[in-house]
């Protein structure tokens, strides 16, 4: 199955509320902070959202 490694490389600070919380619901909290999710159609929306923000990474599991 598919996972996506998930990096928060820009700071949430000074963008919308939704932004912010949609960071916060993927799971990061700190800078740099990584995390492994499974790649589903909710997981990619998400991440398109503030992709900006994120570093993505495709890995087999």
């Amino acid at each position: 199955m598919k996972k996506l490694k998930i990096t928060l490389v820009r700071s949430p600070i000074g963008y919308k509320y939704d932004q912010k919380d949609t960071v916060r619901r993927l799971g990061l909290r700190k800078m740099h902070q990584t995390v492994v999710k499974d790649d589903s159609p909710q997981i990619r929306g998400m991440v398109e959202k503030v992709k900006h923000l994120l570093k993505v990474e495709e890995v087999e599991e």
